[in-house]
């Protein structure tokens, strides 16, 4: 384990997610997927809030209307991973965060440096040219790391206790990163994607951080 790092714990991810992601930036998710082991820096994530869960309704979040089927993990204990599948192909991870069966709240893990396993996440990301492209954005970096939809949802990634053949494991820094940047999330529609809701927040320069793009409405919402 890494002097900077410690494993994660309920007790650092009980904040809401808005206050919770900062502290995953530079955080290490390590999963072993069929034997092989990948780990990955985290460099960009975003926060969404679950129905009822701070002051203001996030439009945004899968949980913004209450607990369904699809998304009952993010009503569990804090550490817990949501992996929900977007646009019917790529597998999204999730940090849950929040208070234990408050409201579903998560932070997306949008990108990443893979910093161990980068041979096995090759072989999964055959499309990535360079190690940079390998987890920027969240749908490569579920690839990369071999989480899957619906199999690998509700990990546990603070006990690391093995769920249908994985196992993932979160540590955080000792001491949180003091420089960040924060701003709209990506491809958000409509008042949600705007600078009201500055809940995407990552490492300035590094060069793992997907580009920002406007969601539907957004910029229009924006100019308002």
């Amino acid at each position: 384990m890494s002097a900077v790092l410690v494993p994660a714990t309920r007790q650092a991810l009980a904040a809401l997610p808005v206050e919770a992601a900062p502290r995953l930036l530079g955080a290490v998710l390590t999963t072993t997927v069929a034997g092989e082991t990948v780990a990955v820096r985290l460099t960009e994530v975003e926060a969404y809030h679950g129905k009822g869960m701070g002051d203001v309704p996030d439009a945004a979040s899968h949980a913004r209307m209450g607990r369904t089927a699809r998304n009952a993990t993010m009503w569990g204990e804090p550490g817990h991973l949501y992996v929900y599948l977007s646009h019917g192909i790529h597998s999204c991870v999730n940090v849950v965060c929040g208070p234990e069966g408050e409201a579903g709240g998560g932070v997306l893990l949008r990108a990443g440096e893979i910093v161990a396993g980068r041979d096995a996440a090759h072989r999964r990301r055959r499309a990535a040219r360079t190690d940079r492209d390998l987890a920027r954005g969240p749908g490569r970096l579920g690839d990369a790391i071999g989480l899957r939809h619906p199999l690998h949802d509700g990990i546990d990634a603070v006990t690391g206790e093995p769920w249908h053949g994985a196992i993932a494991r979160l540590e955080l820094r000792v001491r949180p990163l003091s420089d960040i940047a924060s701003g709209p999330r990506v491809g958000v529609a409509g008042l949600a994607g705007t600078d009201a809701f500055p809940w995407r927040f990552w490492i300035p320069g590094d060069p793992t951080v997907s580009p920002f793009r406007w969601g539907r409405g957004a910029r229009e919402a924006a100019a308002e």
